[in-house]
Parts: structure tokens; sequence; C-alpha cells
């Protein structure tokens, strides 16, 4: 038995991909047939032609058969090279039509990208990352879905968005995630609100007393006061979006506690306050969340990067 029929008998266990040759390999067989030399076909690949010469003699252990006559006057297929080849030729055309199949999912993946968000990061981080990813995807098509973090959670789980951010304590079963930032809650009010006039700070049992004007609850901002806080009082009013507990506070309806990220305007043109705090640490992380298993790829990976930049 010659050393080829032993390698053809040992090449018959184990899996397909142990059994047939790569695409390359193909690819290079099928050129040394067009071409009529392998060395004319080792640079049409792309490779030297002591490669080329190594990954046939590789393939013809593989299959256990001579494939190529080679002499000074070049490269000829044996009776086995050229039925070979035959077949070589069907396994490239099919995986040339899945590769244009998959460029096509990857096509409709990309031109669209559905992001949920909570509304601090809805309202004053995303605009700027979106303009990023903009300028690297300017032909996909964005959808912001913004609500509280365990909005954001569902939509996710439900397949309704293809990445999320949420500002909550905790990261919803069924979610992987990683942190993109970090954020401080600051106590503001109204200048002409008591907390505004004296001169002493708000320690933190005084704090969780006193009603407030508060997110919904499932909002990441009521998550983590609640937390750091151990619990609070009834709220004065509650409502379901930053920009309306800040109009709230602006308006002089009492304090309330929001991300600084968004009373940067506010303080600065003294509508609002901030009410110095003890006792108490209101940081918080935020994150970028997705399904267990499936991290982000196309524009939702482009995304999540410009966060991190």
């Amino acid at each position: 038995m010659s050393e080829t029929d032993g390698a053809g008998d040992r090449a018959a266990g184990g899996t397909l991909a142990h059994r047939v040759p790569d695409l390359g390999a193909l690819e290079l067989l099928l050129a040394v047939a067009r071409l009529g030399s392998l060395g004319a076909a080792a640079r049409e690949v792309g490779i030297t032609q002591p490669a080329a010469s190594s990954r046939i003699r590789s393939m013809e252990r593989q299959l256990g058969v001579a494939l190529v006559d080679r002499s000074p006057r070049g490269s000829r297929l044996t009776d086995a090279g050229a039925l070979v080849t035959d077949w070589a030729r069907r396994v490239v055309e099919a995986a040339e039509a899945f590769d244009v199949g998959a460029q096509a999912l990857r096509d409709r993946r990309d031109s669209r990208l559905r992001v949920a968000a909570s509304m601090t990061i809805a309202e004053y981080l995303l605009p700027g990352w979106l303009l990023a990813l903009r300028a690297q995807r300017p032909g996909t098509a964005v959808s912001l879905l913004a609500g509280n973090s365990a909005a954001v959670a569902e939509r996710l789980l439900r397949d309704e968005a293809d990445l999320g951010f949420v500002e909550g304590l905790t990261v919803p079963q069924g979610l992987d995630s990683t942190v993109i930032a970090h954020d401080r809650l600051i106590v503001v009010a109204a200048p002409a609100h008591p907390w505004a006039r004296r001169g002493r700070r708000v320690v933190a049992q005084e704090l969780a007393a006193t009603p407030l004007i508060l997110r919904e609850r499932g909002s990441g901002t009521r998550q983590v006061l609640d937390a750091a806080l151990g619990g609070l009082a009834r709220p004065l009013i509650e409502l379901s979006s930053t920009t309306a507990v800040k109009a709230a506070a602006v308006s002089g309806a009492g304090p309330a506690v929001l991300s600084e990220l968004a009373v940067g305007e506010e303080l600065a043109m003294r509508r609002l306050v901030s009410i110095p705090v003890e006792g108490v640490a209101l940081r918080r992380d935020l994150r970028a969340v997705w399904p267990t298993g499936h991290r982000p790829a196309g524009p939702a990976r482009d995304l999540l990067t410009l966060t991190r930049s």
C-alpha cells in the first residue's frame, strides 16, 4: 500500500472538515488547472511557489491521490486531479454564493441600528455619540427609544433594540453589560427654596424623610437614590422624564435629585442651585447593555466603541 493510500484510509475518519480540503487549497487547484503553472497559480492567489507546492502536497496526502504532475514544462492535472477540480469548482461556487448571502445579511444588519436608552443618557449623552456614529456610518438609519432602565431591559429582551443604555444599580437579568461612564446625582432646588438659603448641609436622614420631585419607579435615578438612602418618603410629585422633573424644580415646586449632566445650564443661570448633602454618596455607573451571549456587532459595536472614546 502506498503512502497516499494509507493517508486516504486515515482521512476516512474524523469530521468532514478533516476529510475535505479547505477553500484556499481548492482555489489554488482551480488556478493550476486554468493557468497550467504552479508558479502562476501561486502568484494569482498571493502566495509563494514553495507554499503553493506544499499546499498541493498536503491536499494530495489528505485525499490519498496524486492531483498534479509537475515537470519543467509546467504543471498538469492527473486524471484524478481533473475529477477533483470539477468537484472543487462546485464547492467554490457554492462558497461564493454563501459569501454573497452572508454579505446581504450584514448589509441588512448594518442598514439600521435600534437603540434603547434611559432618559438621562438619551437626552444628554447619546446625541453626541450618534452624531459621531453618523460620520462613520452615514448609511445607517438609527432609531432611539427613550424610557426608564426597566423599559430598556424589556425592549432588549423582546428583540426591539440592538443596544441599550441604563443607569440603575444592577444589570437586569438576561443582559450582559459594560460600564461606559460614571455619573453623580445632586440635590437641586429653586433659589427661593429654604434649603438654598440656609447655611448648613442637608443630612441623609432629612433628605430621605423629605417629599421630593421624583422620577417614576423603574428609573435608574430613583433606584440609586432609594438604595443610597435606604428608602424614600412619599414623592411630592412623580414624573416620567428628567426634563419634567427639572421643570418642576425650577418652578419652585420642591427639591429634586437629578444627574449633574442634566442641570449644568440651570445651575449656571441660577434657575436652580445645588444643595450640599452629607452622609450619602450619590454616584452611579452608566452601562451599555445587550442580551446575554449576543455581543454587539456592526453599528452597535461601533456605537459602543464611541462611548468609550
